[in-house]
């Protein structure tokens, strides 16, 4: 049943659409446009507000001030500083690939987009609920350490391709436990559809009560995925300068740097998913709970940047092929045999 409040507004719309237009074909395609501009604007939103959190935060924890000059607490230091990267100039350096150089930004957004097109907001609320959705979003989110690729070989930089081979390296590590942690809820929910896995929830408890080896192997995965520290290694400015991003400026590099957002709010909305029961929660509309839910674990995510240095490469991938990946099959076996004896009790 779509009674989320979010599905009821869009009804209401597609009705007020229908008495104007009086094509479904003509209403459908302006519905899905509709849903198309709101996943970009939360995601340009939450780049915006994520630029002044991350700062407050950080400057929280180290006992700093943050911005508080442009306007009123700082709360227009986010405009200016789009702003400043609009009005920038736009270097290519000598020697790039002018073709690859160009598209990898470009590339870079759309995977991190185009994931949003699969998380449940609110009950009904999913742009495509297919039944292989967990499926689709780890071959898409895996889709950008190509770009990074194509950053760091375009740039004819040497800290580029560094940092371009660490995106190589480091995804191998981390991606393969990331799949097998969430392989135990996939057993248990008996599906690979994204709402199903909600509602799996709805009738038990949460599954970070239910898999917490999982949670936690899935919690440190995230931090390499988005590149952050203790594991932002495609980056890492005391070493390798920025790493794939060092001959990018302007509106190149903010490309870079809105995907960088785009993937910390859509790791938080997965956790939130995966783990936290989604929208579902007693009293408050579903999507209330959903967004309280994942600024919880944004929260979380500032919180561990902000407090840990970064471990060194080989630390990293060390921990991630004989800790992290071996824990994550132990944990499939268990969750299979909790499962079996299940069926008997």
């Amino acid at each position: 049943m779509e009674t989320g409040i979010v599905m009821t507004v869009a009804n209401l719309i597609r009705g007020i659409l229908m008495l104007i237009l009086g094509n479904e074909f003509i209403v459908s395609v302006i519905m899905k446009l509709i849903g198309i501009g709101a996943m970009i604007g939360v995601i340009s939103f939450a780049a915006i507000l994520f630029t002044y959190t991350e700062r407050k935060v950080c400057a929280f924890i180290q006992v700093r001030l943050g911005p508080n000059r442009v306007g009123p607490r700082g709360l227009l230091q986010p405009i200016a500083d789009m702003l400043k990267l609009m009005s920038k100039e736009d270097i290519i350096p000598y020697g790039v690939d002018r073709v690859v150089w160009a598209l990898a930004p470009m590339v870079l957004f759309v995977p991190s987009a185009l994931a949003y097109a699969f998380f449940p907001f609110d009950d009904g609320a999913i742009f495509a609920d297919v039944n292989v959705g967990i499926f689709l979003l780890i071959a898409i989110s895996s889709q950008s350490v190509l770009t990074f690729l194509m950053a760091g070989v375009a740039s004819n930089s040497k800290y580029g391709m560094i940092g371009a081979m660490r995106a190589v390296a480091t995804s191998l590590s981390y991606e393969a436990p990331m799949v097998f942690s969430l392989l135990g809820i996939v057993m248990i929910t008996g599906s690979l559809r994204m709402s199903d896995i909600v509602a799996a929830q709805q009738n038990t408890v949460w599954f970070i009560v239910l898999q917490p080896i999982a949670f936690l192997i899935y919690l440190t995965t995230c931090f390499a995925e988005t590149n952050r520290t203790p594991f932002d290694f495609v980056e890492c400015e005391s070493e390798i300068v920025a790493g794939a991003f060092t001959e990018y400026s302007g509106m190149r590099w903010a490309l870079f740097f809105l995907a960088e957002y785009a993937n910390l709010l859509s790791i938080s909305v997965l956790t939130t998913t995966f783990f936290l029961g989604g929208w579902s929660g007693p009293i408050l509309p579903g999507f209330v709970w959903f967004w309280l839910k994942t600024i919880f674990m944004l929260m979380i995510f500032l919180w561990i940047r902000w407090t840990f240095p970064r471990v060194r490469i080989d630390q990293m991938m060390s921990f991630g092929w004989k800790v992290l990946l071996p824990l994550a099959l132990v944990n499939v076996l268990f969750t299979g045999v909790g499962i079996y004896i299940n069926r008997f009790m």
